[in-house]
């Protein structure tokens, strides 16, 4: 063990108990915390203050694509650093953050060319919300307040994420805070029809039909905007049936309701493309971005909007505040440093390739785990995958838990989420890694199938 590595896992020997954690089994972590305290990361693994090293299988939470201690985002933050640190963005600005979204714009699908700085994936999402109603309202429809989101959706956690988001558990207990007027599309997975799919199912356009039964209940002049995203990834990858995000838009357009594309997974690459929108051919009128944007090593979100939704919000005195909202570290200039390095790190080392390249390696490796144990499905598109495991009677989620800790001692570091384990391995990763984060989770399967 070298003095480096001493001196880690010694400053991570510190009391948990203070620490309330996010999204976490608070007990089930204080009762063995060594083995689970991250002390540091290169490439695509991280250490444990226990000695173990961890294959990150799913790049952090779906943001570190790049890997970890990539050199040029290190020094392009030091430099950063040095040169300005923090800048107001009420009434002022900086080059990077002006550089940043004129950078965006130009990826983005044609028209989306107008980009607002938030700081995470929750944030862009309540800023989408916001922008929705009062572009509306603007046009002189202020009838137009209703918001529609999807079962098993997730739009992080502000009260407007919550609201439209589909995921009972994370709803429940704040249902007194959660917005009026929201409804919900029906989710798109059907195990029955879609079992072992590869790509994008060829079941399931006729969904997206259900926008229409919710237009004849409300009537369209209520509803402001549809959010969904493209490939839903924190419920475990349910990927869109071919033909329905082009039945969605065809319907939004039909009834003036605004699209918006929940994009903090599925974009900057993970689809082997800038966007979902891309990758999927259908082109919303906002789309909402986070992690991959600044690899997640500083919180950055956005939203990229049409042109023509930001041209409505320019009216008034000109010296006046068009759109009343913001946040203290919208636009951060160390954010906005780091989000231009990404960019040119996916321009230079051709991850957007390499991540179409990996698609079909991570896809023939995963659906090898067909007829393990317990296994009830398995799915997969761009660089993400996910495998259902039949949950243990009476206590569901556990059989997944179980095999979290299984993969910690295996050397890999998989999400699980209910009883489905999710896989968004990095964009550096090589084949042969690919393949043995795919065996590791055989083995955890087969450790697993007799609880």
């Amino acid at each position: 063990m070298n003095a480096k590595h001493s001196e880690q896992i010694a400053n991570a020997q510190v009391n948990a108990e203070p620490y309330w954690m996010p999204f976490t089994g608070n007990r089930a972590f204080k009762a063995n915390a060594e083995p689970r305290t991250l002390v540091s990361a290169k490439g695509a693994y991280y250490q444990t203050a226990d000695g173990q090293k961890l294959f990150d299988c799913l790049s952090g939470l779906w943001c570190t694509g790049l890997g970890h201690g990539h050199p040029k985002i290190v020094e392009a933050l030091k430099r950063q650093a040095e040169t300005l640190d923090y800048a107001t963005a009420f009434q002022l600005s900086n080059p990077q953050t002006l550089r940043l979204a004129e950078r965006i714009a130009n990826l983005a699908p044609a028209g989306l060319d107008h980009v607002f700085f938030c700081n995470s994936g929750s944030e862009s999402v309540d800023t989408a919300l916001k922008i929705a109603i009062g572009y509306h309202r603007l046009r002189g429809e202020a009838t137009r307040t209703r918001m529609i989101g999807r079962e098993r959706g997730y739009h992080g956690v502000g009260m407007g994420g919550i609201s439209v988001g589909g995921m009972v558990a994370n709803r429940k207990m704040f249902a007194p805070l959660m917005l009026n007027g929201v409804d919900h599309l029906p989710h798109t997975y059907n195990l029955s029809e879609m079992a072992f799919s590869r790509g994008q199912p060829k079941w399931g356009a006729h969904l997206a039909d259900e926008l229409e039964r919710l237009v004849a209940l409300h009537d369209a002049s209520t509803i402001a905007a549809v959010i969904v995203e493209p490939m839903a990834g924190s419920t475990g990858v349910l990927v869109p049936p071919e033909g329905y995000l082009q039945r969605l838009r065809d319907l939004c357009t039909k009834h003036g309701i605004l699209l918006i594309f929940d994009e903090v997974i599925c974009g900057l690459g993970r689809l082997g493309e800038w966007f979902g929108a891309q990758r999927f051919g259908v082109t919303p009128d906002m789309i909402t971005f986070a992690k991959c944007i600044t690899n997640g090593v500083v919180p950055m979100g956005g939203v990229i909007v049409r042109s023509d939704i930001y041209q409505t919000f320019m009216t008034g005195p000109a010296h006046a505040v068009e759109f009343m909202h913001g946040y203290t570290y919208s636009g951060h200039p160390l954010a906005a440093a780091v989000g231009n390095t990404v960019l040119d790190i996916i321009e230079e080392e051709g991850l957007l390739q390499r991540a179409r390249e990996l698609e079909p390696v991570l896809e023939e490796a995963v659906h090898d785990l067909k007829g393990e144990p317990g296994v009830l499905d398995v799915r997969n598109i761009g660089l993400s995958a996910a495998v259902d495991l039949a949950p243990i009677a009476g206590q569901p989620g556990l059989r997944a838990y179980k095999l979290f800790e299984a993969g910690l001692a295996d050397g890999h570091l998989f999400r699980v989420t209910g009883d489905t384990v999710a896989m968004g391995p990095p964009f550096i990763a090589t084949p042969d890694e690919i393949g043995g984060m795919v065996e590791s989770l055989r083995r955890c399967i087969r450790a697993v199938s007799n609880l």
